[in-house]
């Protein structure tokens, strides 16, 4: 018996493997195969005309499907769609999208956002909706789906519930057309099957349906011959593509065949693989395609130029490992199908070279031009190097360069190897073919990518792009030597006492030469610095365009030796809590010191006159602070602060009486340093310099006011200390000559306590002058609201619940969040008439409005002269009217608010009020020497820490500090 159609054929049926194969078989081949089937195994007839009728009546009683019903149902498919069965009747505008079609621009456009890859409709409904359309046979399956399906796919892609579109039933299961189809919806009808009755007697008939049979499959053979001629008339590539018969070995045929173009059946030149996992020539299969449709050629699969993927890399290396034969007249080598383009090359430039250059008949074989020496490669093509050289001279002006290049971009074009031509392009327009390492670095630092990270992203654009715009780290790194200190080469004269004369000194280690005794204090840190001279070599010469553009201004020349002048703010600061969860390695506090330092300007002694070739613009940016010690430390850790800075004030020292020799845009230049600690704190001030703490009855670290003095004469003072009178201080303390008690001896050194370590320049420091007055105002406003200049007497529970009242009322007016401790930016925002006029809707005293507001106003034009960073340029009237605004400032404290300032003041109410205009005069600003660009410089250090986290704390400060 014939088997029907209805069911789905067996996995071992000669259909189903095709299936497998992706081979889109169609229903007239099945009935044609039946019907030679049935020829062999039917009765004989008499005539020709009884077997036709015959043969209907087989098909019609074997398949119950006739040709028409099989177009109807072919036709009807063409109105459903493949994924939810729906008909594309009910969507008004009609819309479908091809089922093995490319994808459409938009679900490009959000493949390309959602950084996912697919670019046929048959691998992303594979990867999102799970369903397989590869192996679709178009009398089965419809080549369409609808445009709500499509609307579940881009919200699938973009992670939204897709469930309440798509049918509970899951995708539409498909079956071949039968008498119960619902595609087309018949109803199974009962057709009696003839029972057809085998005649062993009538052979010679049965051998006439076999010859008819064998002359049906002939003809169809004949129509696939006639198509691969076609084909290979397409593909016309004879002259290029190699044939199978150069092989220098008898492989099987089969293997043949795998090696093979299954359109040229040439062996396989630059070998594409497509969905179906067919293999062709790159060009053949692209002609094709155009020629013929988006169909494989082998098996009629659709397919798409964009579906075009490279085989495997084990089968191109088996591919590139097959030996030929090579096809050349009297060659007849042996050679790797991988080398056979550059054999080839070999016997073109023979070739082309006949006429000019004696072919070598003898001796040993000739060497391939790239293996030669130089001497011999200038040799071979001393004849070629003249003729482009006239060609140069009479054409291009002389530039045998770009006649070179030229040729060299033209060859790699005609080879279609655009990525090296482009590349090369870009050379010769000077943009290079990628980005120069110094500016990646600076990429990967501005951005504060980690190392592993900036290679994740490297790689990544190099695989996309093909091209490498990124430089790899190991580049990185040797751009890096060069802007670190230990990089440029110096001399000093005299030479520098207690320090080598290496200048490749790079980063060392801050505890290097402490000898740990037993009996030692125990130093608990870790500390990474430059050392101070290589470290200032460094940061003039990353200034050398600034210093040399400096000369030309003043109309100085450019070889001018100097000396140079160079002034240098110092800075150094505490960190708090710098913890992190990782790492390993000693226990050390989780607190850090950072020191650093920062070119102001540089001068030069023309004639009589000094004159200024650079001056920081910008003195407080973390950009020109530049950091010379970083130590996991506690800054009130004195033993431990001594022991790490105390070589850095050793270099210092040192560098005072020497100048220094650097090579400047190739002239040895001098240069001399003036140092200025201004960059302190008053804590640190105190740390370094001997000086009791801050709540010391001394209060003032420029004079030897006391508290009461200072609270008396709020004006009147003058800057007295200096580091020489501390040190002469400290010994008088330690030494006490004249046998006086601890009181009397404290009140003649002053408050000295400890040996100064450090010079410092007596100043104020403006960020900490701010933060610690607006502290001041803070408890102002507290004391105001709680009417203390009534009733000095007030419990701490009152006291707490005037500070609750004043930072809910500023949260809800001025929006500042309460802080447990003042910063920077909570003291610029408190400081301003707003905040005021707020706290004065808490006092009921329209007297008390007034003094407030007349304080916040003598504050706010005193503010700028210290705070800026030149304040004879910047606000002159306000310099000019400095000491009204403070005497009259000093006025209200000793009369409206005699409450707080009885016997009493603070110690920066001290120095704004005493000190600014004497520091001015000196010095021409207090702003530009603040340590505020050493603060921008901690958050980098907490930043940097992050960025650089290493199982090592003993490498990761290293890191930090680069």
């Amino acid at each position: 018996k014939v088997r029907s159609l209805e069911k789905p054929l067996p996995d071992g049926s000669h259909l189903a493997n095709n299936n497998k194969g992706k081979v889109a078989a169609s229903l007239d081949q099945v009935i044609e195969e039946k019907t030679d089937m049935v020829a062999l195994s039917h009765s004989p007839f008499e005539t020709d005309t009884e077997l036709n009728k015959s043969i209907q009546t087989i098909d019609k009683g074997a398949f119950h499907v006739s040709q028409r019903e099989a177009e109807t149902h072919q036709e009807n498919l063409q109105h459903l769609c493949r994924i939810c069965g729906g008909s594309f009747k009910t969507d008004p505008y009609k819309r479908s999208h091809p089922v093995h079609g490319p994808i459409d621009d938009d679900m490009k456009a959000l493949l390309r956002k959602k950084e996912k890859k697919a670019t046929s409709w048959p691998d992303l409904l594979a990867k999102i909706l799970k369903i397989d359309v590869k192996g679709d046979i178009d009398t089965i399956h419809p080549t369409k789906f609808c445009h709500q399906c499509w609307t579940v796919i881009q919200k699938k892609l973009s992670n939204s519930p897709y469930e309440i579109f798509f049918p509970k039933k899951g995708p539409m299961e498909w079956q071949p057309h039968s008498t119960s189809c619902d595609v087309c919806g018949t109803s199974p009808r009962g057709v009696k099957r003839k029972k057809q009755v085998l005649n062993p007697q009538l052979n010679k008939k049965m051998r006439m349906m076999a010859g008819r049979a064998r002359k049906i499959r002939q003809i169809r053979n004949t129509k696939q011959v006639n198509q691969k001629s076609l084909m290979k008339k397409i593909a016309s590539c004879k002259k290029i593509h190699l044939s199978t018969k150069i092989l220098a070995v008898d492989y099987p045929s089969d293997f043949v065949k795998s090696i093979s173009c299954q359109i040229c059946e040439h062996i396989l030149a630059d070998p594409v693989e497509t969905t179906c996992k067919h293999l062709f020539c790159r060009a053949c299969i692209l002609k094709c395609l155009k020629a013929l449709g988006s169909y494989c050629p082998a098996c009629r699969y659709p397919c798409f130029p964009t579906d075009l993927v490279s085989p495997v890399k084990s089968f191109l290396s088996i591919m590139n490992s097959l030996p030929v034969i090579c096809p050349v007249k009297d060659c007849q080598e042996e050679i790797c199908l991988g080398k056979y383009c550059h054999h080839l090359s070999i016997h073109k430039e023979i070739k082309d070279k006949e006429g000019y250059v004696c072919i070598n008949k003898g001796g040993r074989p000739r060497q391939h031009l790239l293996s030669l020496t130089r001497r011999a490669q200038k040799h071979r093509l001393r004849e070629l190097k003249l003729q482009v050289k006239a060609f140069a001279e009479k054409e291009e002006g002389g530039d045998v360069k770009s006649v070179c290049l030229t040729l060299f971009l033209l060859a790699l074009r005609a080879r279609n190897e655009h990525r090296q031509a482009d590349e090369l392009e870009a050379i010769m327009q000077g943009k290079g073919s990628g980005l120069h390492p110094a500016v990646c670095l600076a990429i990967r630092v501005n951005t504060f990518l980690s190392c592993s990270q900036y290679h994740k992203m490297y790689r990544t654009v190099k695989a996309v792009t093909g091209r490498q715009i990124f430089q790899p780290l190991h580049a990185l790194r040797t751009a890096e030597k060069a802007l670190l200190p230990g990089y440029h080469q110096f001399e000093w004269k005299p030479p520098l006492k207690n320090v080598s004369s290496n200048t490749e000194v790079g980063i060392i280690d801050g505890l290097s030469g402490i000898q740990h005794l037993v009996d030692d204090y125990p130093v608990d840190t870790i500390a990474k610095r430059f050392r101070y001279d290589a470290a200032l070599a460094s940061a003039l010469m990353d200034m050398e365009e600034d210093i040399l553009e400096g000369l030309k201004r003043q109309d100085l020349d450019d070889y001018f030796k100097g000396p140079f002048t160079v002034v240098i703010k110092e800075s150094c600061d505490g960190m708090g809590d710098v913890s992190e969860k990782h790492g390993c390695g000693p226990a050390v506090p989780e607190k850090a010191v950072r020191f650093s330092f920062t070119l102001m300007t540089i001068s030069v002694t023309h004639g009589n006159a000094s004159i200024r070739v650079f001056e920081e613009c910008k003195p407080n940016s973390e950009l020109c602070c530049k950091p010379l010690c970083l130590m996991l430390a506690d800054e009130s850790d004195h033993e431990t602060l001594t022991a790490i800075l105390s070589p850095l004030v050793a270099e210092r020292e040192a560098m005072k009486d020497s100048v220094l020799i650097l090579d400047m845009a190739g002239i040895p230049r001098t240069f001399k340093f003036i140092f200025r600690g201004t960059g302190y704190d008053e804590k640190l001030v105190r740390e370094v310099e001997g000086l009791e703490a801050s709540g010391s009855t001394y209060i003032c670290t420029l004079c030897d006011a006391t508290r009461l003095e200072a609270s008396q004469n709020l004006i009147l003072h003058s800057i007295t200390r200096s580091h020489a009178e501390n040190l002469e201080r400290y010994e008088l303390w330690r030494t006490n000559p004249y046998h006086e008690t601890v009181d009397e001896l404290r009140d003649r050194v002053k408050g000295v306590s400890a040996k100064p370590f450090i010079e410092t320049v007596p100043s104020i420091d403006a960020l900490h002058c701010d933060i610690g007055n607006a502290a001041e105002f803070y408890k102002i406003f507290q004391f105001e609201i709680g009417e203390v200049y009534k009733n000095t007497d007030a419990s701490k529970e009152e006291r707490r619940r005037w500070q609750s009242t004043l930072d809910k009322h500023l949260r809800k007016k001025m929006n500042l969040k309460p802080m447990t401790r003042m910063n920077g930016n909570f003291a610029r925002k408190l400081m301003t008439k707003e905040t005021v006029e707020a706290v004065c809707e808490l006092i009921k005293s329209e007297e008390r409005h007034e003094a407030l507001r007349e304080l916040m106003d003598l504050y706010l034009k005193m503010k700028p002269v210290w705070r800026s960073s030149c304040p004879t340029k910047e606000c002159p009237e306000l310099v000019c009217q400095y000491s009204f605004n403070s005497q009259r400032f000093a006025e209200l404290l000793a009369t409206k608010f005699r409450y707080r300032y009885a016997g009493k003041i603070t110690n920066y109410f001290h120095k704004t009020l005493a000190h600014v205009p004497e520091i001015i005069e000196r010095d021409g600003s207090i702003g530009a020497w603040a340590s505020e660009g050493n603060e921008s410089g901690n958050k980098l250090f907490r930043r940097f820490r992050k960025m650089n986290a290493r199982q090592s704390k003993f490498y990761e400060m290293e890191d930090v500090l680069k």
